[in-house]
């Protein structure tokens, strides 16, 4: 089938989804953390694309 991931392909989407986890992560820990209140707000938009991003490639593996 044209649609089946091999094993780069998800030892690469593995890695994406890794990466992401940890911008996302480190997004919130400065938003909780920096003093300025727009850099705040700006760490947590960051944090919650990061999540998005995340969430849409679990669901593509999920075939949701």
């Amino acid at each position: 089938m044209a649609n089946q991931l091999t094993a780069k392909d998800l030892e690469v989407i593995a890695g994406i989804l890794k990466a992401e986890g940890m911008a996302c992560k480190k997004a919130r820990v400065y938003s909780k953390t920096l003093t300025d209140t727009a850099l705040a707000a700006c760490m947590q938009d960051v944090a919650d694309c990061h999540q998005e991003r995340f969430n849409k490639l679990l669901k593509m593996l999920e075939g949701k």
